[in-house]
């Protein structure tokens, strides 16, 4: 899987289900890719990962045929740089809370000249900087990856704090934004309801979330961070598009439990 094709799962409104990474290990990554996920994101917020081994780490997702996305630390230059440049294929922006946040980050993924989306409107302050890199084979591939790769990186909006609601209809309304996913720890700890996801002030922003997704057209997203096939299937129903499906870490502990010891763990 790449780009294209989850571009063309979303075409058809079929849901794409990747899954997160976070150790810092080409071998996981490689097994989480062929476990049949569409994306394997790899967490470079939480997960222990540097520059250097990312590159390996990407190109192991590849490898194992899902297309290799990274949740940068923070929508900013150089981290945004870094995953493009070791050859995400997506970005998974944290803590949008405005449309200003958002177009930053956008305008610094972007290459100049690649911005046909502002309709005559005024151009960037700062695009994504130019040069040889993995990504572009070290130079072998520069114009075709600056002619086709570059303008499709799959781009997406976290939604983590309360305060973004307000500004959501913006922030969904950028024409370059490709979908949304809800952080639902960070998003019901702004709210002073850590993981409390079945208190109702926690279900009204979500439900005020798909809402104002179903209104502008836009894909939603959830990470379910905890594997549930049950809740796959209801966030599947539920309209979710865009989903993240466990950790790696969820995973090994949940089949690397002793098995006399699972009723009291």
């Amino acid at each position: 899987m790449d780009v294209h094709g989850i571009r063309e799962l979303l075409a058809r409104d079929v849901a794409t289900v990747g899954t997160w990474l976070q150790f810092p290990s080409p071998d996981v990554a490689e097994v989480m890719a062929r476990a049949g996920y569409d994306f394997v994101a790899v967490d470079m917020e939480h997960g222990a990962f540097n520059r250097t081994l990312l590159v390996d780490v990407l190109r192991a997702i590849e490898n194992g045929g899902a297309a290799p996305f990274v949740r940068i630390p923070e929508a900013a230059k150089t981290p945004i740089k870094e995953a493009l440049e070791a050859g995400a294929q997506g970005l998974v922006f944290p803590m949008i809370e405005s449309r200003g946040q958002l177009d930053a980050a956008i305008d610094l993924a972007t290459y100049p000249g690649q911005d046909a989306w502002r309709k005559g409107a005024p151009g960037a302050e700062e695009y994504r900087g130019v040069g040889y890199c993995r990504a572009n084979g070290f130079g072998k591939d520069f114009e075709g990856y600056m002619a086709r790769r570059a303008p499709e990186i799959f781009l997406v909006a976290q939604i983590e704090h309360v305060r973004a609601l307000d500004g959501l209809g913006d922030i969904l309304a950028h024409p370059r934004l490709d979908a949304i996913m809800v952080g639902p720890y960070d998003l019901s700890g702004s709210m002073g309801l850590t993981a409390q996801f079945g208190h109702p002030d926690f279900r009204k922003a979500m439900d005020r979330i798909r809402d104002a997704c179903a209104k502008a057209g836009a894909r939603m997203g959830l990470h379910i961070v905890t594997p549930d096939p049950e809740e796959l299937d209801r966030q599947i129903a539920a309209g979710c598009r865009f989903i993240a499906y466990g950790i790696d870490a969820m995973f090994l502990w949940n089949a690397a439990l002793r098995p006399d010891r699972r009723a009291v763990s």
